[in-house]
């Protein structure tokens, strides 16, 4: 088992002091509770590992290959790392795009490998052009890594453009592979890496967007979610050790009673905690929404200190890793592991791969304030830092072009510390403005028109993943539609509170339509003549926070020519919208 000794400029426990305090973490550290029995009923063969490290990379064993899934095949056929680690990719971007389609297993590297890199072929909608997303823990970024991908995405013209995703991250579109290589240096320059950001990795660590200005915070989530992005990448090298895993695997550190990081959405989650006068977290395990299956994250009994963080995510992708099935895609998410282990076994199985064999029980003193308000990041809001603000702006379904990031860029450096914050609901905060510069920060042109510190009441909520217009997987465009609904609604009915609209484009919801309070799913239907025409599945009901539950479908296969009407009638029946046309009236 392997120990480890890092050093990071940040507090580590809760604090009402603004200062960082130099502190050392020792993730090796012993425990004291004696491991549990396991209750449930598996076989001693099951609980064989199913891959065996060669090479210096972790594998499938012969004797577990058989009906498992093409993208198993594909990792079996070639290591996908090798195409960064023993730089493939020099290769593969000297090449063009016919050749490389010439045969299978260059083909494998262009649709399936360079995920491992980041890169996303975008084959149906456009050909030899690739999505590239990046690892951004917690959502922080700088002004000059925003011009890198400004001054990325700008030579690609009208492909080029930027989203800020639904896990407090960037990703560019409109790349070409020819490019990649010198892209790959642009971003270690500025600090930024797209390594194991997509297939079978570990996927952005998420946070509090405020952490460490959060006058509210329970802890700054930063130094937890930077730690464990550099563990899983090796500190941007490539870990082969997690780049095999069964399927994508999310993990979030909560510091907020707003919840901000949404845990019950994630495969693990940690929630902060005392025990025995110590601070640490309680931990979740096995949120995840697919095509077939919705669970949120579900308790496993266990605590670990604040400095067993790493360990304990070590311990639980490792249990993962090396026992999870490969076999139907649609049950290899972490929660599948943990039904036919049991709770209490899966949890056995983290305990035996934790320094010392130890995992604690779940301690009872959760910090997490159940009974609160969720707050509002948008506008001017005061930091725990005496004399500084920080400006929430709504970003329209998180889509931004080259101009955009440049502005946004020159407003963090000009009126902030050259410093910003990505939200999960894809819009962008401006920390540590100086309160008596806000009022000029609010007259800037930039914040008068689509990126408003005080969007209307509707599309403070409304979220939107990538849609047809570049995924080939979507069934219907979303991002323009999401907004040219919402803003028929508007006009239709006058809502009393914020409502969160999400829309996602096919049954694998990137858009986390589950957990809105009105949900939209692509879909095809049947037209006014019988033939099929764009739809989507709404649902109602998600919730986040401490209530957090999943929605449900209100109704099937709606014609998204119908959908105006169906959402102003929902708003009405479920959410206490007025229309327009009584509110005139009455006044």
């Amino acid at each position: 088992m392997t120990s480890f000794s890092l050093t990071f400029t940040s507090p580590l426990l809760p604090s009402s002091s603004s200062k960082p305090k130099r502190s050392s973490v020792l993730v090796a550290a012993a425990q004291t509770t004696a491991p549990a029995e396991s209750t449930a009923s598996v076989d001693a063969d099951r609980l064989e590992p199913r891959v065996e490290l060669k090479d210096g990379f972790f594998i499938l064993k012969e004797k577990f290959r058989k009906g498992i899934n093409p993208q198993e095949k594909v990792k079996i056929e070639r290591e996908p790392m090798k195409l960064f680690m023993e730089n493939g990719i020099e290769e593969l971007a000297k090449k063009s795009m016919e050749e490389l389609d010439s045969e299978k297993s260059s083909k494998d590297d262009i649709d399936v490998r360079l995920k491992w890199l980041g890169l996303f072929h975008r084959r149906k909608h456009q050909y030899g052009k690739f999505m590239m997303r990046l690892k951004l823990p917690n959502g922080v970024t700088t002004s000059a890594q925003t011009r890198y991908l400004a001054s990325v995405i700008r030579k690609y013209g009208e492909d080029g453009c930027a989203d800020v995703t639904t896990r407090q991250n960037w990703q560019i579109r409109g790349v070409v592979l020819p490019d990649v290589p010198e892209i790959l240096k642009g971003l270690a320059s500025v600090g930024l890496t797209s390594l194991q950001s997509g297939m079978d990795n570990v996927r952005n660590p998420v946070g509090n967007p405020i952490a460490g200005i959060d006058p509210e915070e329970i802890v700054d989530t930063r130094p937890y979610t930077n730690l464990l992005s550099q563990f899983i990448t090796a500190n941007s090298q490539g870990n082969p050790d997690f780049s095999n895993l069964p399927r994508k695997w999310n993990v979030c550190v909560v510091g907020t009673h707003d919840l901000y990081e949404h845990p019950h959405i994630n495969d693990l989650a940690y929630m902060p905690a005392n025990k025995d006068g110590r601070f640490g977290f309680n931990l979740l395990v096995g949120g995840f929404f697919s095509p077939k299956r919705c669970e949120e994250a579900i308790p496993l009994d266990a605590w670990v200190p604040a400095d067993d963080v790493l360990p304990l995510c070590k311990a639980v992708l490792e249990a993962y890793r090396d026992l999870g099935t490969r076999g139907n895609r649609q049950k290899t998410r972490m929660m599948w592991l943990i039904d036919e282990l049991g709770v209490e076994g899966f949890r056995t199985e983290v305990e035996k791969r934790m320094p010392n064999g130890k995992l604690e029980r779940g301690s009872s003193e959760d910090l997490v304030n159940k009974q609160w308000e969720r707050r509002d990041y948008f506008g001017v809001n005061p930091q725990k830092q005496e004399g500084l603000s920080f400006v929430g702006l709504h970003v329209p379904v998180g889509r931004l072009q080259a101009d955009d990031m440049d502005e946004l860029a020159r407003l963090a450096d000009t009126y902030g510390s050259g410093e910003l914050r990505l939200t999960v609901e894809q819009n962008i905060i401006i920390p540590n403005v100086e309160t008596s510069k806000t009022e000029a920060l609010l007259q800037e042109p930039f914040l008068k028109n689509r990126f408003s510190p005080e969007p209307s009441i509707l599309m403070k909520g409304l979220v939107a993943c990538t849609g047809s217009q570049f995924c080939g997987q979507a069934i219907i465009e979303t991002k323009l539609r999401a907004l040219k609904v919402t803003e028929e609604v508007e006009r239709l009915v006058s809502v009393p509170r914020p409502i969160r609209m999400h829309w996602t484009g096919c049954p694998n919801t990137c858009g986390q339509v589950q957990v809105a309070d009105i949900g939209f799913m692509g879909c095809l239907t049947r037209g006014e003549e019988g033939k099929p025409v764009e739809g989507a599945d709404v649902y109602v009901g998600g919730r986040i926070g401490s209530d957090s539950h999943i929605g449900e479908i209100y109704k099937k296969g709606v014609r998204v020519t119908e959908l105006v009407p169906l959402v102003a009638e929902i708003l009405i029946k479920e959410f206490g919208a007025v229309p327009r046309e009584r509110e005139e009236n009455e006044d």
